[in-house]
């Protein structure tokens, strides 16, 4: 499954910067799971949620599912 870190940050009308500030994390940070570089934890997935205004079920999406 993939990750749709950027479209949701976007749909919820963040910047990087914004988004990073408000989870509590660097701006780089955000960047690198966004690129599928690195992934948040547990606890981060549950702030990502409240700043983003989803749910933990709305950030994974099957493949099929997922587009670019």
């Amino acid at each position: 499954m993939k990750i749709k870190l950027k479209a949701l940050r976007v749909n919820a009308e963040l910047s990087q910067a914004d988004a990073a500030k408000s989870i509590g994390i660097t701006e780089r940070t955000l960047q690198n799971w966004e690129n599928y570089n690195t992934f948040p934890d547990a606890l981060q997935l549950l702030k990502i949620c409240s700043v983003y205004g989803c749910e933990l079920n709305d950030i994974f999406l099957p493949d099929k599912l997922a587009k670019s």
